[in-house]
């Protein structure tokens, strides 16, 4: 357990392994940044960021040229001179290259941000290759369309591609430990520890909590927060909570990264000048909003007689969104159907071969705004299925309101590697094309489940449902009701083109390593 001083009104309390003492017995102090896993992780990871954006662009432009122009020796024609296509390409490469880095787009923030990540990388992209075309109009310059349209999709799907490669390495270190910020949390001894098991949930965000600074309690300390037994000298006695305290703790525990929590017992002055001597140090300094379940398009921030105010956008589909939504469901379900309709063809012969039953199932579920319609599914248990249900009701291992069974009798042999890989599902793209669904969207309702809902779960039927969503990557049958429910609301809140076109290349992952199916 923790040495506690409970006579002094400040602490700080280390979670992690104590400091090796020096010849005098005390506890060595470790500078800021100085740590080899901490500020030499991040560099390298901005230094792949380049590398792998200059690698996609490159490809990009060689390959639009090939196929473009193929082997002819073509030029942009400027009047009295002509300049090869291919000094075109390799000009037009080193300025989207980078642009991207004056758009922020490898931003420290923004490592391990998927989401976020691509945005900026899409967003600098469309608007350099806008202000391109507005030049080439303005200026009269004869250039080849079709070299730009060829260039823009192939360069976005390389570059994306390329820093997903990146993430999927740094979440396999962050997994074992490594490329961590050191952090130190500071507030009152709820708040930090709130945000302790927060931050243990999602070890992508890349803290790791090293030191704890909050006002001594006699309460005990949670069990995360007591994971090693400290020399009695080793934490700073009878400080109040101070700027100069927390910045001493920093560089006795060599932080990397200060996070602030909501509750924190520090007035506006003293945080000001917290975050001054912390840019000093060149320590990084994060404030909890205490808001949750709100993606970043929806907060802006405003200055209002001096102080930052952040304002909430409510969440809404606008007409617009709702159009860009469902055209993208019309032409990928349409692509989708036309591309799999021979593996349609043979899952259905294989079901009916099986035990000469219908091929397609169709249930009654709950649609947008409470709707119902009937979702099809190619049939992957026996025909008596729902009058067997009745027998298996108390064998439920589902989430909540949710049936299922991981061994569940009422499944057919071909239904069950049909369920391991999601075939069964493939038909709801005709769900999808008759508008009843959409490609990303919360799991569609039987009616007897939103006959039990509380009026807040409701909130999940404000879009349409969708083959594939949040729930659909995050675990699928292995979360609780409480987390499914949580990641649905997420979604209606929250949605963007963006999101739902990384859930699309996530469910393919989730489908390949079979998480969740059952």
């Amino acid at each position: 357990m923790l040495k506690v001083q409970e006579n002094t009104t400040a602490a700080a309390y280390l979670p992690g392994a104590a400091r090796p003492a020096d010849s005098t017995g005390s506890t060595r102090a470790e500078a800021p940044g100085t740590s080899p896993t901490t500020t030499g992780w991040r560099r390298r990871y901005v230094t792949g960021m380049r590398a792998v954006d200059a690698l996609a662009v490159a490809l990009a432009l060689m390959g639009t040229h090939l196929i473009r122009f193929q082997l002819e020796n073509a030029g942009l024609d400027l009047g009295p001179l002509s300049v090869p296509y291919w000094i075109v390409g390799t000009a037009l490469a080193l300025v989207w290259w980078g642009f991207l880095e004056l758009r922020g787009a490898r931003d420290v923030r923004l490592i391990g941000y998927g989401l976020e990540e691509t945005r900026q990388v899409v967003s600098a992209t469309l608007v350099l290759f806008g202000a391109l075309a507005i030049v080439s109009f303005a200026f009269a310059i004869p250039t080849a369309r079709s070299y730009v349209l060829i260039a823009l999709p192939l360069g976005l799907g390389l570059l994306i591609g390329g820093r997903f490669v990146l993430r999927d390495a740094l979440a396999k270190e962050r997994a074992a430990g490594e490329s961590l910020s050191r952090t130190l949390l500071v507030g009152r001894l709820a708040g930090v520890t709130e945000l302790h098991q927060s931050l243990c949930r999602h070890p992508m965000a890349g803290f790791d909590t090293a030191a704890v600074y909050a006002p001594t309690t006699k309460r005990q300390l949670p069990p995360e927060l007591r994971r090693v037994e400290l020399p009695p000298n080793a934490l700073p006695a009878g400080e109040a909570p101070s700027v100069d305290g927390i910045v001493a703790t920093c560089r006795r525990h060599g932080i990397e990264t200060v996070i602030v929590s909501q509750n924190v017992p520090l007035s506006t002055k003293e945080i000001r000048h917290l975050s001054w001597q912390l840019a000093d140090a060149r320590i990084r300094l994060v404030m909890e909003t205490g808001l949750t379940d709100i993606a970043g398009p929806r907060i802006h921030m405003q200055q209002v007689a001096g102080l930052p105010l952040i304002h909430v956008a409510t969440p809404k589909l606008s007409r617009g969104r709702a159009l860009t939504k469902r055209a993208m469901d019309i032409l990928l379900s349409s692509l989708a159907l036309l591309v799999l309709s021979p593996v349609l063809l043979a899952l259905a012969g294989i079901v009916r071969a099986h035990d000469k039953g219908p091929a397609l199932f169709a249930q009654e579920r709950v649609g947008q705004d409470g709707r119902r319609f009937r979702m099809l599914k190619f049939r992957s248990m026996r025909t008596d299925a729902e009058q067997v249900l009745k027998e298996l009701r108390e064998r439920n291992e589902g989430a909540g309101l949710l049936f299922k069974m991981k061994d569940d009798p009422r499944v057919t042999g071909p239904g069950k590697w049909m369920r391991r890989y999601s075939l069964d599902e493939l038909p709801q793209f005709l769900n999808v094309l008759k508008g009843d669904m959409s490609l990303v969207g919360p799991r569609p309702p039987l009616p007897q489940e939103v006959e039990q809902y509380e009026d807040y779960v409701h909130r999940r039927m404000r879009v349409k449902p969708g083959i594939t969503g949040l729930w659909q990557v995050s675990g699928r049958s292995n979360l609780d009701w409480e987390q499914s429910v949580r990641l649905d609301l997420y979604y209606v809140e929250n949605w963007s083109p963006v999101e739902d076109m990384l859930i699309l290349g996530r469910t393919l992952k989730a489908v390949v390593d079979k998480e969740g199916a059952y």
